[in-house]
């Protein structure tokens, strides 16, 4: 019990995270500390303040993005550090500024991501620059400053990159094969004594959903590696061949879907679930030893036990064969077969990358023929786009447009509260403002709870605390742990930044127990301002997008299949297709359960279409496992269909009901339309061709979700 809260600590401390937050500690601090030295602390916070701002735009991905976007962000941030300080004088010219800027920075949303930090960098400066008047000669110096406080920076971010180059890649390698650790676990859940099979599917889709956000964050950075791409190291061809067999695995995890409910109703009395779970679990630990020595550069070994277990659960299905009673029919036990093969297949696999981390392995792995470029979504800064988004029918417009309102009424009403810091409205209208209600909401609350913990926690250390050193190391660990938990967990990020910003000012003589209340205050004006808006102002509803989700999940499990079909009915098919197809089944797959997750946010009367939409889930992730379940029977057993025209009319019917399911959502019809089942001649025939039968039975099954998703979306006029 105590090895997996101390393994935990470390995972944590070796995470990316961690690394994050120690490289934007150092870079912020180390400029007022050098200077405080020779008694120029206020140029020191100038130059911290640039490091801060360009700091949010360095997050995780392929060192030349990174590069680049620190790179325009400190142009940006030179350029409106001038602007704001030669205009603040007047609140009419700043709160006009204050508008276009953060209309325009908003619309960043369209080009990604890291896009969008670039906005709310050059935001961030902007409002603290607000209040901050100067005489124009300072303006300059202060921009300067501002200027060289980046560029030291971007200079450390890249340095600490070039010292250990395939840093990044393990640790997000390794937080990918962490989740998949957790799917599995969610997967042993299902075969669990009296599991509660709702609570455990909607855990599952919602591990599904981080599984494909880690493995897109791999593909990014792995694939944008020049190093690795080239395959010229041993380190980038292990990495690479790491992910590969990673995302393999996991397709393996994704095929076993039974009728659990079943399985239990046969076999709880016999006690062999329990050894699935078990087992299950087990290659789950397994998983997490070689995550966790990809970031600790150690080498994981595979339990003993675990293939033991194995084993025995190999020979407990040949008991239960052997003195089948009524209890256990053939289908369950063909089940009970499927799955563990299965758990072979992936041990199999588990046990071929265990044996990449051999250090004499490294040096003799070969190469791996992947067109890396077809694998990555490539972001185009075209200027049409943005022009094409400049209406109402665009939910990053409407998103800008309520941005720059409510950033006017949040300057309006600073201004009127004539507050020490009003900035801090802005600030947390800033932050809390997302494009989505859901979104805006989840951080309102993150940020309302973190503010008003952290600021009884540093009004407590600045009442009892008196000593410099002591409040130093404490504004230190506050520092870190502020920087390393934005990412993971914004309520502990803000719970560690508020007593951080009242120690910082309590050393700058700024210090007293009331800025603690304004700081709550502001926050919750801030906060309030932000919800109200994004529920009346244009808001983004997420039954919006929910046609566009469902086509596109749709679209890709019919594309899914056409690639996997191919392998029965066609000779040397090209695999690069097939896995283009399979990653864009996940992509679609986590953003339709991302809606749904978020849909449950949002107020009642816009939680529409709830119970088809868990429906349509439900039978997507069954259909996306089905078909990797048919593709595991001729990858990894090379089944093959000795009469494949006969399966051929059930592919094609497969094929047009997923496409007129795509149909009905997209043009909504009130007629009825009777599309049968296939049925397949000379059934019994088959019977004893066992493979021949499995196959044919997983196409049936597939029509039959297919069938189902069909009769579903007929039901809906979105």
């Amino acid at each position: 019990m105590l090895h997996r809260p101390i393994r935990n600590i470390q995972d944590f401390l070796l995470s990316t995270y961690f690394a994050d937050g120690l490289r934007i500690t150092i870079g912020v601090l180390c400029p007022s500390l050098i200077l405080a030295q020779f008694g120029m602390l206020q140029y020191g916070m100038t130059l911290s303040l640039g490091a801060l701002c360009i700091s949010v735009v360095d997050t995780p991905g392929p060192i030349v993005h990174r590069r680049n976007a620190m790179l325009i962000t400190t142009v940006l941030l030179f350029v409106i550090s001038i602007v704001i300080g030669l205009t603040n004088k007047n609140i009419y010219v700043t709160g006009t500024l204050l508008v276009i800027c953060s209309f325009i920075f908003s619309m960043f949303f369209l080009y990604g991501n890291r896009a969008a930090s670039i906005g709310t960098s050059v935001l961030l400066i902007m409002v603290l620059s607000i209040d901050d008047i100067r005489p124009w000669k300072e303006v300059i110096f202060y921009a300067i400053l501002i200027f060289a406080g980046s560029i030291w920076y971007t200079l450390l971010s890249y340095f600490v990159y070039r010292l250990r180059p395939y840093r990044l890649v393990q640790q997000t390698l390794s937080d990918s094969i962490h989740q998949v650790s957790e799917f599995l676990r969610a997967k042993a859940k299902f075969y669990h004594e009296n599991t509660d099979y709702e609570k455990n599917y909607a855990e599952l889709l919602q591990l599904q959903v981080h599984v494909h956000e880690k493995q897109d964050e791999v593909r990014d950075v792995l694939f944008r590696t020049r190093e690795i791409v080239r395959e010229s190291t041993p380190e980038g061809r292990f990495l690479l061949l790491v992910f590969v067999d990673m995302v393999d695995l996991f397709e393996q995890v994704m095929s076993t879907y039974y009728n659990y409910k079943q399985l239990h109703e046969q076999f709880d009395s016999a006690g062999i679930l329990h050894q699935y779970e078990g087992v299950i679990n087990k290659i789950a630990e397994s998983l997490d030893e070689i995550a966790f020595a990809l970031k600790s550069g150690g080498t994981p070994t595979l339990s003993a036990e675990l293939v033991k277990d194995v084993a025995a659960l190999k020979e407990e299905i040949n008991v239960l064969e052997t003195n089948a009673d009524e209890r256990y029919n053939t289908l369950g036990l063909i089940a009970l077969k499927n799955i563990e093969v299965n758990i072979e297949n992936i041990l199999g696999r588990v046990k071929t990358i265990t044996g990449y981390f051999n250090k004499k392995e490294k040096k003799n792995l070969k190469h791996r023929d992947i067109d890396v470029e077809k694998f990555v979504t490539k972001q185009k800064f075209d200027v049409k786009l943005l022009v094409d988004n400049l209406t109402f029918n665009s939910s990053t417009f409407r998103h800008s447009l309520r941005v720059a309102i409510v950033m006017l009424i949040g300057f309006v009403v600073a201004k009127s509260f004539d507050f020490a810091h009003s900035y801090w409205i802005l600030l947390t209208i800033l932050v809390i403002s997302k494009p989505g209600f859901s979104l805006t909401k989840e951080r309102n609350y993150q940020r309302i709870i973190g503010t008003v913990a952290g600021a009884f926690i540093g009004m407590g250390v600045l009442i009892y605390v008196h000593d410099k050193n002591t409040l130093f190391i404490i504004l230190l660990v506050c520092m870190i742990g502020c920087y390393s938990f934005q990412r993971k967990n914004y309520v502990v990020s803000v719970l560690f930044m508020t007593p951080y910003i009242l120690i910082l000012f309590d050393f700058l003589g700024m210090g007293s127990l009331s800025l603690a209340r304004e700081r709550i205050y502001d926050t919750l004006i801030g906060s309030g301002i932000a919800l109200l808006a994004s529920y009346s102002l244009f808001p983004n509803w997420e039954h919006e997008k929910l046609k566009e989700a469902m086509i596109d999940t749709i679209k890709a499990n019919r594309d899914y299949f056409k690639e996997v079909t191919l392998l029965y009915f066609e000779q040397g098919t090209n695999f690069t297709n097939y896995k283009l197809a399979r990653k864009e089944v996940y992509v679609n797959s986590s953003n339709l359960a991302s809606l749904f997750h978020r849909m449950f946010s949002e107020p009642k009367s816009k939680q529409l279409y709830i119970k088809e939409l868990h429906q349509f889930t439900v039978f997507n992730h069954l259909l996306s496992s089905y078909i990797a379940t048919l593709l595991l029977y001729n990858k990894e057993h090379d089944f093959v269909y000795l009469n494949f025209e006969e399966l051929k009319p059930v592919s094609d019917n497969t094929i047009y009901l997923l496409n007129q399911a795509t149909e009905n959502l997209t043009s909504p019809k009130e007629e009825i339309i009777n599309v049968p089942l296939i049925r397949r001649k000379n059934v019994n025939e088959l019977a004893s061709e066992n493979e021949n039968m499995i196959i044919a039975e997983q196409f049936d099954l597939i029509q039959k979700v297919a069938y189902d998703i069909f009769k579903l979306t007929e039901k809906l006029k979105i």
